[in-house]
C-alpha cells in the first residue's frame, strides 16, 4: 500500500476506527466535532450570519451565510452553497464549516453553509431535499444576499459531494435553479460497492470499504435495492447538461474509483471536468494532517479551481 511520504508518520499513529461508526452515532458525532474543534475559532477573514428558512416537509433549515469581511455592502459576488460531509449522519458543527469559511475567503464569494437533516433520524430524501431547498432560497434571494445568480456553485466533501452532485441532477430535471459549477471533493456517489478501491481498501485506521457500505445502509436503510439517482448520483444514466465539474480523489480512499469513473462519465457527456488525484492519501486526510504540505497544496488546488470558475 503506497502512502504519501508526507503522511506516513500521521497514518502510522492513527488508532483503529470503530468497525461500525453508526452503531453509536452520537459518539461518532462527538468524536468528529472534537477532531474539528481546533479549526472552529474566530476567522477574521469572514463575517457570519445565521438564517432559518422553511424546509420541504414543514420543518426548518438552519444556514450560515458567510461573506468576505472586506466586502462592500453593495458588492455583488458569486455564491457557493457548501454542503458538509460526514456520511449523511454527522459532520454538523457549532458554527460554519472551516471548509466553507476557506471557500468564502479564498474564492471571494458569498457562501451559504447548509445544515441539513441527518440520518438515521432522517433518511433519504430528507437531506438532499433540504439542500435543494437551500439552493432555491439562495437563487431566489440572490439580490438580497449580494449574489450574482448566474455564478452560483455547489460544493461539498464526501457525502456533501454526493448531495452536491445530486442537486445538479435535481436542478437540471426540475428546470432550475441554475448552477454554474460543481466542486466534488472525495465524492461518495455509488451505493453498489463494486469497485476495486471499495473492495481492496480495508485498513481499519481510515475510512474503508466496509465502512462505506455501512454508510449507505444508514442513509438509505438496509433494504436499498435500486436506489434513486438523487440518492446515489452514479446511478444516473444520463449526465448530459450538468454544470462543469471539479473532482478530487485520493489513492487510499475506497471512493477513489467511483470518483474517477464519475469524472469519466461526465467527460463522455461533454461536461467540462478537472480531475485532481492525490496518490497515497486517505479519505479526508487533511483533517488529520492539516499542516502537511500535501494537505495545504490539495486545499489550495480545489480552491483555485473554484475561484477560477466563479471569477472567469
Amino acid at each position: 500500500m503506497y502512502v504519501h511520504p508526507g503522511l506516513a508518520d500521521v497514518l502510522a499513529a492513527l488508532p483503529d476506527r470503530p468497525a461500525d461508526p453508526y452503531a453509536d452515532i452520537e459518539a461518532t458525532r462527538v468524536s468528529f466535532a472534537a477532531l474539528m474543534a481546533p479549526r472552529m475559532g474566530p476567522d477574521p477573514r469572514v463575517t457570519v450570519d445565521r438564517a432559518v428558512i422553511p424546509g420541504p416537509d414543514g420543518d426548518t433549515i438552519d444556514l450560515h451565510v458567510i461573506r468576505p469581511s472586506d466586502a462592500a455592502e453593495d458588492e455583488v459576488l458569486p455564491g457557493i452553497l457548501y454542503i458538509h460531509g460526514g456520511g449523511f449522519a454527522y459532520g454538523e458543527l457549532d458554527g460554519p464549516s472551516p471548509m466553507a469559511r476557506d471557500a468564502c475567503a479564498e474564492t471571494r464569494a458569498v457562501v451559504v453553509d447548509a445544515h441539513y437533516r441527518l440520518a438515521p433520524e432522517h433518511r433519504f430524501p430528507a437531506g438532499v431535499e433540504d439542500c435543494y431547498a437551500a439552493l432555491r432560497w439562495m437563487a431566489d434571494g440572490a439580490a438580497g444576499l449580494g449574489v450574482d445568480p448566474d455564478r452560483i456553485a455547489v460544493a461539498g466533501a464526501s457525502a456533501g459531494a454526493c448531495l452536491s452532485a445530486a442537486m445538479t441532477l435535481m436542478a437540471r430535471d426540475r428546470q432550475g435553479p441554475s448552477i454554474a459549477y460543481q466542486c466534488l471533493l472525495i465524492p461518495l456517489l455509488d451505493d453498489r460497492s463494486t469497485t476495486a478501491s471499495r473492495r481492496n481498501i480495508t485498513d481499519r485506521r481510515i475510512i474503508n470499504g466496509p465502512g462505506i457500505t455501512r454508510t449507505w445502509d444508514n442513509y438509505l436503510g438496509p433494504d436499498r435495492e435500486g436506489a434513486a439517482p438523487y440518492a446515489a448520483p452514479a446511478r444516473a444514466e444520463d449526465l448530459r447538461g450538468l454544470p462543469p465539474a471539479y473532482v478530487l480523489t485520493c489513492g487510499l480512499d475506497p471512493l477513489r474509483d467511483e470518483g474517477v469513473d464519475y469524472a469519466r462519465r461526465l467527460i463522455e457527456a461533454d461536461v467540462p471536468v478537472e480531475l485532481h488525484h492525490v496518490p497515497g492519501a486517505w479519505h479526508f486526510f487533511e483533517a488529520f494532517a492539516p499542516e502537511s504540505a500535501v494537505a495545504r497544496s490539495t486545499t489550495a488546488h480545489w480552491l483555485r479551481a473554484l475561484r477560477a470558475a466563479l471569477h472567469p
